[in-house]
Formats: structure tokens, C-alpha cells, sequence
């Protein structure tokens, strides 16, 4: 077992080339046990290939690796058994029923957790003697979802989860995610959705051209929260923007001023900041 106080990834000069261009190009990076961290970038940025490596799916051709401690090109099955992956793609059993499906997974693993218990908590009871043919393509993914906890991993990819739920569904895997980080799972994120890297991750990683461009929460990332601000007022006369570095200053002096109204602070937000980033390699 990993100790909480120990990393549950840890990369260094991690690289990875295909037909002499690199996909991965030395990234670092430390990702705590018990930790949300998203890992965003757009297509072809290595995103992928680095989390099948630490999967241990792909191998690399140089750095060092250490995922719960072991490295994943050479672990074992009892390593395996201890994370969880929620492919962007999988394949399916179509004619068992979810229950035998996810009842079938569940023997793969030493100490998994209740199937019925997995099929509540990803929203599929009422479907647990459907046939997974005829599973709408939500619903499909919530299986995938199911599979990817039903062995309590301790570390848990999840690539585009929420890919064809409906925003209902979306919080509702929210909700889910939240539970198994308050469990103490390590959760790797990947995403499209800039708005459920920001509610969810604890920290974020940008990838661009194989290598991270920047670093650190939602609120700091790419220096985000030193970033200019826009401030918008209404007074006596008309509708009035100012940008500054230091909205606080600019509100009291308004205060100060006279009356006014409808005030607003605005900034860039993590969308705008997240494609500043990628057009700087792109």
C-alpha cells in the first residue's frame, strides 16, 4: 500500500516519440495521494500517451515513473488491481445484463466493492437487468464509470467520463467523483470541459506540444488570479469599464466617489486562460 504521504505519481523527464517526433517531451510532475488533478490540452498534446503510460499500457523510452510507488511498465497484478481506468473508449459484453457485467468485473478484484451498491452510485438501477445492447450511448458510459470503481481502486484514471451525459447526469457524476476523493481515491482527470476540470480538480496541468506549459489550481493557473481585471459600474453618467491590476483599489475609489451601481469585477476565465496557453504553442 502507498502511504498517504506519499506521492501516488511521480514523474521525471518522462519522454515518448513516434517515428522520431516526440508526443512526450521530459515532462515532470507529482501528484499527491488523495488528490483530484486534471490533466487538459488539446488533441494530439500527449495527453493520452502519458496517461497510458502511467497506466502502464504504453511504454516510455526515458525518465522514471512511480505510480503507488512501482513502476507501471514492470508492476504486477496485484499493482494493477489497486487503480481503476475509465477508458475514452471501451468495449462491452452487449448481451449480459448490467448487473452480470458489472457482478462479472467485480471478480477480478480482491476486495471490490458491492455491485449493487457500484450500479446506485452510478445511476443505473433501473437498468440493472437491461442488456447493455440496448443502453443509450449516457448510459453505456455510466457502465464504464461502474467498472472503473467496482475494484475500490486507490487510484482512478478517468478519461472523458462524462462524454454524452446530459448536464443532469454530469453533476450528478459530480457527485460522484466528490464521494470517491472523500474516500481518499486519487482520481486523474482528463477533460474537455474546462467547467468540470475547474469544480472538481484540486489542481490542474495544462499539456501543449508534449510538455506542461503551467501548473497549479484553478484559481492560479497560467497566473490567472495576477491577471488584469475588467471592473464595470453604472452612475449618473451612463455605463462605464476600467481595467486595472487592482480592482479592490478602483471599487473604494468609486465608493469613494459617489453613488453607483450595478458593479461588476470580471477577469479572464479559465477557458480564456487555458487557450492563451495552447496559442502560445500552437
Amino acid at each position: 500500500m502507498t502511504s498517504k504521504t506519499s506521492p501516488a505519481i511521480e514523474l521525471s523527464g518522462l519522454r515518448k516519440a513516434y517515428g522520431g517526433r516526440d508526443a512526450v517531451a521530459g515532462i515532470n510532475l507529482t501528484i499527491a495521494a488523495g488528490e483530484v488533478f486534471a490533466l487538459l490540452g488539446p488533441n494530439g498534446a500527449g495527453k493520452t500517451t502519458t496517461v497510458e503510460i502511467l497506466e502502464g499500457h504504453r511504454r516510455r523510452d526515458d525518465g522514471d515513473v512511480r505510480v503507488l510507488g512501482e513502476d507501471p511498465g514492470r508492476a504486477g497484478r496485484a499493482w494493477r488491481a489497486r487503480i481503476g481506468i475509465v477508458a475514452q473508449a471501451a468495449r462491452d459484453a452487449a448481451d449480459l445484463t448490467v448487473a452480470e457485467t458489472i457482478r462479472h468485473f467485480a471478480g477480478y478484484y480482491p476486495h471490490p466493492r458491492d455491485p449493487r451498491t457500484v450500479i446506485e452510485l452510478v445511476g443505473l438501477a433501473d437498468k440493472a437487468r437491461s442488456r447493455v445492447r440496448t443502453l443509450s450511448g449516457g448510459q453505456r458510459r455510466r457502465l464504464d464509470v461502474a467498472l472503473g470503481i467496482v475494484g475500490r481502486p486507490e487510484l482512478l484514471f478517468l478519461d472523458e467520463p462524462t462524454t454524452g451525459f446530459d448536464p443532469q447526469a454530469r453533476r450528478q457524476f459530480w457527485d460522484l467523483v466528490r464521494l470517491l476523493a472523500g474516500d481518499g481515491t486519487t482520481i486523474v482527470l482528463t477533460t474537455h470541459y474546462l467547467e468540470e476540470a475547474e469544480v472538481l480538480a484540486d489542481r490542474l496541468a495544462v499539456i501543449a506540444a508534449g510538455r506542461i506549459v503551467a501548473e497549479g489550481t484553478a484559481e492560479t493557473l497560467g497566473g490567472r488570479s495576477a491577471q488584469i481585471s475588467t471592473v464595470t459600474w453604472t452612475d449618473a453618467a451612463g455605463r462605464h469599464s476600467q481595467a486595472t491590476d487592482d480592482p479592490a483599489a478602483l471599487i473604494a475609489k468609486l465608493s469613494a466617489d459617489g453613488a453607483v451601481r450595478d458593479l461588476a469585477v470580471g477577469r479572464p476565465s479559465l477557458e480564456d486562460t487555458y487557450l492563451t496557453l495552447i496559442g502560445e504553442l500552437a
